[in-house]
């Protein structure tokens, strides 16, 4: 248990290093912080997207490099021999002396994501408004659910635990994984541990998705990178959505809560239009 452990953070350091390491976003780090004026504040609270921002979301090939990599390596785990025995491996370290399962990744998946909002309520601003981060995180949802449930169709690769074979890949940590990236993105000029704590809760999510030995090491590493991957694309896509869709007077009333029964989980979208 104790190598397991040691690997799943070994893991959850090199993905939030190397994502964040890449000179990905030093436009907005090095931009002129005069333009902040308080009239140009108190706009910002009704629109944050501004011309001078255009870098903030423009598409950045080499952002491609991370989560495409770790969804290479999980499709190759359902085919390779060696990933195959090393996933194998992990699950029976992680399996040793359990009694019970640890179902608190059916809620932790969508700490990320909510402390994005509940920071907020708390008044500490992220980088957009209420409106804005809405319909971002409501694009990177929609791109990440619709990922993960078609390769889950198309793999139909079988859980540890021979429920079902809807193992790869896993959408817990896919769902986890993109609200940390939300998180990061929205608070990283606030403060970095903002983002850090959210990726080690994704990390987390991941682990007891193993723990509880519904998914492979792969399955886990796959969903990390389609969750980072829906909301770089969503970030992307936000310039076009807002402008294209949404007119300044649309959403002025939304709430975004998690739910979850017996049966299902997931989050629930309110909109005043």
């Amino acid at each position: 248990m104790r190598n397991g452990r040691r690997l799943l953070l070994t893991i959850c350091t090199v993905l939030f290093t190397t994502s964040h390491a890449l000179p990905q976003d030093t436009e907005i780090l090095h931009k002129d912080t005069s333009t902040y004026t308080k009239d140009s504040i108190q706009q910002n609270k009704d629109s944050t997207f501004k011309s001078d921002d255009s870098n903030y979301y423009k598409f950045k090939v080499k952002q491609l490099v991370l989560p495409a990599s770790m969804i290479g390596i999980g499709i190759l785990g359902v085919y390779s021999d060696w990933l195959e025995s090393k996933n194998y491996q992990i699950k029976d370290e992680l399996r040793k002396n359990i009694d019970k399962k640890i179902t608190i990744d059916v809620f932790s998946q969508y700490v990320p994501m909510a402390a994005v909002y509940g920071l907020n309520l708390a008044g500490l601003k992220g980088y957009h408004n209420l409106k804005d981060r809405t319909i971002i995180l409501a694009t990177s949802y929609l791109i990440m659910s619709i990922t993960v449930e078609s390769l889950k169709r198309a793999i139909k690769e079988e859980r540890p635990d021979k429920s079902n074979n809807q193992s790869f890949p896993s959408g817990h940590t896919a769902t986890a994984f993109m609200g940390a990236e939300f998180l990061w993105r929205e608070y990283k000029d606030v403060s970095p541990w903002i983002g850090i704590t959210g990726y080690a809760v994704a990390a987390g999510t991941g682990f007891f998705r193993m723990y509880n030995n519904k998914h492979w090491l792969t399955d886990v590493i796959a969903g990390a990178g389609i969750g980072i991957l829906s909301t770089k694309i969503g970030y992307w896509l936000y310039p076009t959505i807002k402008h294209k869709l949404f007119k300044d007077n649309y959403l002025k009333n939304v709430v975004v809560l998690p739910y979850y029964n017996m049966k299902a989980a997931g989050i629930c979208c309110m909109i005043n239009l």
